[in-house]
């Protein structure tokens, strides 16, 4: 049995997921969370629209990734699928759809790539030139655009496989991190020589008849996961806490919390990096610069309800991207058809998403006028009415991590320069999705666990 104070600092997924990782695997732990919320659960949130409750952060994640789902699995929670796959890009001359057969927006058929109308005839010929070119030699770091426009071109990159990809890290193409962020492409291309052919492989091997749903959830909606985790931790949970000083304490830890002291053995922060940076900056100078270069994109999504008689607007599908710069939203998810709902009637239901490193500047408009531009956009591209009935606007401001070139060795320093029974996890380090937060969460408990139990053998030793 492990004895000792665990303080875990920040209630979203990554730290409720730590905190029942440690309650579960020995109740001689003293384990508390502070969170600087009324409510723990962080980014997983609903609002009302309308009468509808609807996602305000993530409304799935991916079912590649297993960790999220086997915790589901775990808590009791029942899972679901969309009610329907397949997505489009925006372009000048209206939404097209991606090809079916495609992983991480790249095709595997070499056909789709000669016939696919989302590129022009020149850009669909410098993407062919990924069969034939040479492999990179380096096996470094680079950027996302990096790869990308040297094996598929800049067209592809810009107004294709770029707004998929770099669009689910709010981020620029240009600036984001391979390894960081979608190390299977560099080693497509390393294994393979080929996007293309990686791609091919990718969907032969999981099966291309039925590949399964891409995106999985709770029945009921993503917050259901940490709605489980948060009753399960109960009394162990102090909410409108948050952590302002973190100091030695006789050979362990005081963390401060308004008028209130917690006193650890072990302390996880599973905070934002520019949370965590001022904790750390008394007691590691070098991890607080560290977190210094993870900066963070602000976003913020708009929720668009349609009048009854609207559901049947959308096309088959779960919505479309946007290329930088094309439109007031970088991607638009048509709820009511990924996620069908008694509740929506036949009501169009969307979200948008709007903001992104290098485009923050569009989030300084009022609500309405968010509101208004993303409803013309889709009234144009869509037959959707100029004006939804109900909308709403929910703001994450700096709340999207940028995996910038690097990232993964700036993480490797920050935790080396932590002092024993300091730990960080959270989407700021080991992956931005639910499913990278819960792997990242229970590797974290584990390391938590073994340092406790070493500690305490050292001082076995010692008496």
């Amino acid at each position: 049995m492990t004895t000792g104070r665990v303080l875990v600092v920040g209630g979203g997924v990554s730290g409720l997921t730590v905190g029942f990782r440690l309650r579960s695997a020995d109740p001689g732990l003293n384990v508390t969370l502070l969170e600087a919320e009324s409510r723990p659960g962080g980014m997983l949130c609903s609002v009302t629209v309308g009468g509808l409750v609807l996602p305000a952060g993530a409304d799935s994640f991916v079912a590649r990734k297993p960790w999220a789902a086997a915790l589901c699995h775990e808590l009791g929670l029942e899972l679901e699928t969309p009610g329907t796959a397949g997505a489009y890009l925006w372009t000048d001359r209206g939404l097209v759809a991606y090809p079916r057969d495609t992983a991480f927006g790249i095709p595997g058929d070499v056909g789709d790539v000669m016939r696919w109308p989302g590129l022009s005839g020149a850009g669909r010929r410098r993407a062919l030139q990924d069969l034939v070119r040479r492999r990179r030699r380096s096996t470094g770091d680079e950027t996302l655009g990096g790869l990308l426009r040297r094996r598929l071109g800049d067209e592809a990159t810009d107004l294709a496989v770029g707004p998929l990809l770099a669009g689910l890290h709010a981020g620029q193409v240009d600036r984001l991190s391979v390894l960081a962020t979608f190390p299977e492409l560099a080693a497509w291309e390393a294994s393979q020589g080929s996007l293309i052919r990686g791609a091919q492989a990718t969907l032969r091997l999981g099966g291309r008849a039925d590949p399964g749903p891409m995106f999985i959830r709770p029945r009921g909606g993503v917050e259901r996961l940490t709605q489980a985790l948060s009753s399960l931790l109960g009394e162990r949970i102090r909410t409108d806490a948050p952590a302002t000083e973190l100091r030695p304490n006789d050979g362990g830890w005081l963390v401060l919390a308004g008028s209130d002291a917690f006193p650890a053995d072990a302390v996880v922060l599973s905070v934002p990096a520019a949370a965590a940076a001022p904790l750390l900056g008394p007691i590691s100078s070098a991890a607080a610069a560290g977190l210094g270069g993870i900066p963070g994109a602000s976003t913020a999504v708009v929720l668009l309800v349609y009048p009854r008689g609207t559901g049947g607007s959308l096309p088959e599908g779960t919505g479309f991207v946007v290329p930088r710069g094309k439109a007031p939203m970088t991607a638009c998810t048509w709820l009511s058809n990924k996620w069908p709902s008694k509740a929506f009637e036949d009501r169009a239901v969307l979200r948008c998403y709007v903001g992104a490193a290098g485009e923050e500047d569009v989030l300084e408009a009022a609500d309405a006028e968010l509101i208004d531009a993303c409803a013309r956009h889709l009234a144009a591209a869509l037959t959707l009415p100029s004006e939804p009935e109900h909308a709403a606007v929910v703001r994450w401001p700096a709340s999207m991590p940028q995996y910038e070139l690097g990232q993964v060795e700036r993480v490797a320093e920050i935790r080396d320069s932590l002092p024993p029974g300091i730990f960080l996890t959270g989407q700021a380090f080991d992956g931005v999705g639910v499913a990278d937060c819960v792997r990242a969460a229970d590797a974290t408990a584990a390391a938590v666990i073994a340092w406790l139990m070493s500690t305490a053998r050292t001082e076995e030793a010692v008496r």
